[in-house]
């Protein structure tokens, strides 16, 4: 096999068939100019290595790989790819976590072909099984993806409801000089209890949230709360005065978050599931992308359902475009992030808040003289649709840039490695 065969000067003979020069253990990727499991097949017949059965084991063909080379100085070229990946196999609890890191360094189903396995799976199997019986892989403990007892962060998710309904009947019962440090006093509360709920849990996540990611996202809930009051207001001359307030779409958001660790842990859960019985990346992507609309599908009902629950209760608009376009936007963001993937979140966020006060500040610029024409876009948006439209638009041009981010991303093996929990 092209890369993997020794050159002069390095020597290997029987027993020693391990050994590699720096050549050898490079990285193995697939460079086959032939498509799918058929040029792999065709390509491994023609060097003249009979492709793997579906019946056989992923032993049988590595020992059929080694037995069939016949030849001093044949090269392991599983063993060579054990060496460019050492520190994957030495820290892996399942050979599944072998077989998502593979598939994120390039590794595919073909390039395994070529190794005499039936695809990246029973690969890693092999890899895993070698490196537990060579000792070369640390004690065995246990994943420490696992999110937790259920109980705990399911809890810790209803966390932000409870204090925002709490909030929202505090502001209510109180008046004067009292309801300034009040709603101080509970956007801290919401904060901590908002902390709390991604501490832990299937939206947990232990890489670092971007700068963009954070002031975006901030600004998309402060505007949510207060934006198109004050839209609204600015539009007719003013504010002159303290402008409304909506209340209803920010505590239904606050809600959801139960319902977004929720079904992101089903997500999760099924995932795992279909990673355990696929027998190649492309199946399981196919298979995982159903998971993912489903899982975005049942949140955004909820959402909707809490969104008319809170607009009934509280006696406000529920305000089902903007809010519900916010929501999704935040749980795809996030559980991007959950795995790694933070540039494009923390973009899709910022942008979505960058558009929101691009609208306002046409608004107040359009009354400098000779500046009238800078609201004309947004005075059209909001005479069609309402106030509502802006979020609505900038969330969900957001929200759609990160869905298909996602059905790119999350339906891929390596996405779904064991996960640590932030600290």
């Amino acid at each position: 096999m092209a890369g993997l065969t020794t050159r002069p000067g390095t020597t290997t003979g029987p027993g020693t068939g391990d050994e590699l020069s720096p050549h050898d253990a490079g990285p193995l990727r697939d460079t086959d100019s032939g498509g799918g499991r058929g040029g792999a097949g065709a390509g491994a017949s023609a060097r003249g290595i009979a492709p793997l059965r579906e019946g056989d084991s992923a032993r049988e063909g590595f020992q059929g790989t080694r037995g069939s080379a016949g030849r001093r100085g044949a090269v392991d070229p599983v063993k060579a790819l054990m060496h460019r990946h050492r520190e994957l196999c030495e820290r892996a609890v399942d050979p599944l976590e072998i077989a998502a890191g593979l598939e994120a360094h390039g590794v595919t189903d073909r390039t395994a072909a070529r190794l005499r396995h039936r695809d990246v799976f029973s690969l890693a199997e092999e890899m895993y099984a070698r490196a537990a019986r060579d000792g070369e892989a640390a004690p065995r403990t246990e994943p420490p993806g696992r999110p937790g007892p259920r109980a705990y962060w399911a809890a810790l998710a209803l966390v932000p409801g409870v204090l925002g309904a709490a909030v929202v009947a505090g502001l209510r019962l109180t008046g004067g000089q009292a309801r300034p440090a009040a709603a101080a006093f509970g956007a801290l509360a919401v904060a901590s209890g908002l902390y709390l709920a991604f501490r832990r849990g299937p939206l947990s996540t232990s890489h670092r949230t971007t700068g963009a990611a954070r002031v975006g996202i901030c600004w998309l809930i402060a505007y949510a709360l207060a934006g198109d009051g004050l839209l609204s207001a600015a539009r007719d001359g003013g504010p002159h005065g303290p402008w409304p307030l909506a209340a209803a779409p920010v505590l239904a958001l606050l809600l959801a978050c139960a319902p977004a660790a929720w079904c992101a842990h089903l997500f999760a859960a099924r995932a795992r599931r279909r990673l355990s019985a696929s027998r190649g990346l492309e199946e399981f992507a196919t298979s995982v992308r159903p998971l993912l609309l489903g899982a975005f599908g049942l949140f955004t009902v909820g959402l909707y359902g809490l969104l008319a629950l809170c607009g009934t209760v509280l006696d406000e608009p529920p305000a089902y475009a903007g809010a519900g376009a916010l929501g999704a936007l935040v749980l795809l963001a996030r559980l991007l992030t959950a795995r790694g993937f933070t540039r494009v979140p923390g973009r899709a966020l910022a942008g979505a808040g960058a558009v929101e006060a691009t609208a306002l500040a046409m608004v107040f610029a359009a009354r400098l003289p000779g500046c009238s024409f800078l609201a004309a876009p947004v005075d059209s948006l909001v005479e069609a649709a309402g106030a509502g439209a802006v979020p609505a638009l900038a969330c969900g041009a957001g929200a759609l840039v990160l869905l298909v981010q996602a059905t790119r991303t999350l339906t891929r093996a390596s996405a779904h490695a064991p996960l640590r929990e932030g600290p």
